[in-house]
């Protein structure tokens, strides 16, 4: 009888144990998360803001140039036999670094479709209206600042392969099938998904499903090319989803931070914040203010103001950036 409860005080000291490092492991976790994603956010509003600051910047209708470049290209290849024109567009490190700099750019031209003529015409009707979606609800600059900087990381990984591989003439050869739109075109959807979570799509014009679930069916994709391609060329999908997360990284953060560890949300007295709202309007000039671009309702007063449901708090925004922000979660 001694034995057993000797022994049933063992295990429950080890089952306390278990608990106070799951807890510290959660703990350090969430802390982590936390960081990472008020980094985003810091990014994110910078980005922001220099749109805002700048709004004639970015490329207007980016998407619709890249798919003119697809289908011109695509029409062009299909009359050349020698593969010459491909050669010329297509990313080759070493080739790069003689000077053709244009190749840093010009391989997101190059089609990456092989499945026929519906298929691709199918795949770029579907990058053109994603790419859309997303300009209307980022703007024209920070879609070009998120799609060229997908561009720029996917070229740099390029080269670096090139240097791990001791940058020799026939890993600049494979390079140009290595290093495509592929998987920048696919992150597109990942951003769509988070904007547009709810919204329905018709899959195969047929079935409608939600778009959070072809997002999950995009992130299995993405996880099945990182275990079947051989190390460390299975790092290109990585990169993709890395500037994905760039940008939408923050909701992530939010949406994986352990539960036991998240803010409660407190419940809200309106009698007491109402007051508390009207004396801080009584001491301001103004009554509304967009908290990313700081525009008030004095200074525009034709500007629709809104406050989100979906950050912590009370916040408000202008019509421009109501779907356009990073929630507050704090």
């Amino acid at each position: 009888m001694k034995g057993i409860l000797k022994i049933s005080k063992i295990i429950r000291r080890k089952v306390m144990d278990f608990d106070r490092k799951t807890e510290y492991y959660n703990i350090v976790f969430s802390s982590a998360i936390r960081m990472e994603g008020r980094n985003v956010k810091k990014l994110m509003n910078r980005i922001d803001r220099f749109c805002y600051s700048h709004p004639r910047f970015g490329i207007p209708r980016l998407m619709l140039y890249i798919i003119i470049g697809n289908l011109a290209l695509w029409l062009v290849m299909q009359m050349d036999t020698t593969g010459k024109i491909f050669q010329f567009f297509c990313f080759n490190p070493t080739a790069i670094l003689r000077g053709q700099i244009w190749r840093l750019f010009t391989w997101v031209l190059i089609p990456t479709s092989g499945s026929g003529v519906l298929w691709f015409a199918l795949e770029m009707y579907f990058y053109f209206w994603v790419g859309q979606a997303l300009e209307q609800a980022w703007g024209a600059g920070k879609f070009t600042i998120f799609y060229c900087s997908g561009i720029l990381l996917t070229a740099v990984f390029g080269l670096i392969l090139s240097l791990i591989y001791g940058g020799n003439e026939v890993f600049s050869q494979m390079s140009s099938f290595i290093v495509t739109a592929r998987y920048l075109n696919f992150s597109l959807f990942f951003a769509f998904a988070t904007l547009y979570a709810e919204s329905q799509l018709l899959l195969f014009f047929l079935l409608p499903i939600k778009a959070k679930w072809l997002g999950v069916v995009d992130a299995v994709f993405f996880v099945y090319e990182i275990i079947r391609i051989p190390f460390p060329l299975n790092l290109l999908p990585v990169v993709a989803v890395l500037n994905y997360l760039l940008f939408c990284g923050d909701w992530l953060f939010d949406f994986f931070r352990p539960a036991r560890i998240q803010q409660r949300k407190k419940t809200v007295d309106f009698k007491r914040e109402a007051a508390r709202i009207r004396r801080e309007q009584a001491e301001k000039p103004y009554r509304h203010k967009c908290e990313v671009c700081g525009k008030t309702d004095t200074d525009y007063p034709d500007l629709e103001f809104r406050y989100c449901s979906r950050c912590q708090g009370y916040h408000c925004f202008c019509q421009e950036h109501i779907s356009n922000h990073i929630h507050f979660t704090e």
